[in-house]
């Protein structure tokens, strides 16, 4: 198959180009355990509008064979162009309200500047429209209590688009924790890593974006979406841990931020441990990685620096073995193990590369079948919430040089 992103190419141009024999998949299905499930058959079609010609544009709305981009919206001119190359015909707007009054419009994806996801969000859904957000969910406790309260009220569907969840590494991982497999899991750890984000945090006229300074920890999401879903745990309480360097952006943000990086130290609502770090001023090569440990198995997902996907067994033979010290070990196998991709659950126009480790393809996909099947979205409300208040509370606790802060629990979504 060709390397060439398909968000790229229009829609007549990339689906004339799909072969048959490039879709097939030899893969174990993956069951709804791990988050992923075929979809109901349907003939009906969700209309779905995208604001954010940047990011927004990096979705497969256009190869689901249920879904029809009918409008998009962005402020610039060349954003609009974008998506209109990507997802074909579709009704152009610059004023999100306007565009919210679309005659064709159930469902709405926002990929826009963290700052406007909850404001956007809640109008969206008071209109009457379904909602996927890009993350992370909000920008306070207060913020996603208003997302929370609004979808109670409306009774739209709200999803965020977390990227992590549906990385291959933690689609295995959740069947796997769900099979039982890693036995108890009393540790968990991800970090995300994005050294030179300073670029971004300027426009093109050199004033400062919604990135400028933004506190690392309000941004937890590709860890949380990780370790959360794969040990079953909320996080309960956390210490946390920041460095920053007197950076004159650290210095002048309006966030009040004065930290590159920070660490969590969490304890789960099943009295486990786990750690997040999300670091935007490192030597070290971009990640979005975590390790799962357990009392029967272990799982390592990839490493920067080239380590592979490797899953750590208590041997079944109970050997015990001598280290290099003369001291008693027990004996474990440890194997790279090479990932399925897990496209079996999509229809055959989506089986295709995609960004941030292969998971639009399955965001797009869960979120629309949320939809026709009438459900809870997989990353739906409550789940956004789990995902991204304790980052913001462990800033909180890093702002008070590490005190031990609680993490509320909003709980789950109903069944």
């Amino acid at each position: 198959m060709s390397n060439i992103n398909p968000c790229y190419l229009g829609r007549r141009q990339f689906l004339k180009g799909i072969g048959a024999a490039a879709l097939a998949s030899a893969v174990p299905q993956a069951t709804a355990a791990g988050g992923v499930s075929l979809r109901t058959p349907s003939e009906k079609v969700v209309r779905i509008g995208v604001v954010g010609g940047n990011f927004g544009s990096s979705f497969q709305w256009h190869l689901d064979p249920n879904c029809k981009v009918t409008a998009v919206c962005d402020l610039r001119d060349d954003r609009l162009k974008r998506l209109v190359e990507v997802y074909g015909l579709a009704s152009k707007y610059k004023d999100f309200r306007q565009f919210l009054k679309h005659p064709e419009l159930d469902a709405v994806a926002v990929f826009t500047p963290a700052p406007l996801h909850v404001w956007m969000a809640t109008e969206a859904m008071k209109a009457g429209k379904h909602v996927i957000s890009a993350v992370p969910a909000g920008m306070s406790v207060e913020e996603l209590e208003l997302l929370l309260e609004t979808v109670k009220k409306t009774g739209m569907k709200y999803m965020m688009a977390e990227t992590s969840y549906y990385r291959p590494q933690v689609i295995t991982c959740r069947e796997w924790a769900h099979q039982g497999k890693f036995g108890a899991i009393f540790y968990t750890e991800a970090e995300y890593h994005h050294e030179g984000l300073i670029p971004l945090m300027f426009d093109e006229q050199g004033f400062p974006t919604w990135r400028y300074g933004f506190p690392p920890m309000h941004y937890p999401t590709h860890c949380a979406g990780i370790v959360i879903p794969i040990s079953g745990e909320r996080m309960a309480e956390v210490e946390a841990v920041g460095w920053g360097d007197g950076h004159e952006v650290l210095a002048t943000n309006e966030y009040g931020n004065p930290f590159w990086n920070t660490t969590g130290f969490f304890k789960t609502s099943g009295g486990h441990s786990s750690r997040i770090s999300v670091f935007w001023h490192v030597a070290a090569g971009g990640t979005e990685r975590g390790s799962i440990y357990g009392s029967l198995m272990s799982y390592v997902m990839e490493r920067p620096e080239g380590s592979p996907d490797t899953t750590i067994q208590i041997s079944k033979e109970g050997k015990t073995v001598i280290d290099a010290n003369g001291y008693p070990e027990g004996e474990v196998k440890i194997e790279a193990y090479k990932e399925p991709t897990h496209w079996e659950v999509l229809p055959p126009s989506m089986r295709v590369k995609t960004g941030h480790g292969g998971s639009h393809t399955f965001l797009t996909h869960e979120f629309i079948s949320s939809i026709i099947e009438d459900r809870w979205p997989t990353v739906n409300v409550y789940e956004a919430i789990a995902f991204t208040v304790p980052g913001i509370i462990a800033h909180q606790s890093a702002l008070r040089g590490g005190e031990l802060l609680k993490i509320k629990d909003y709980g789950a979504a109903p069944g």
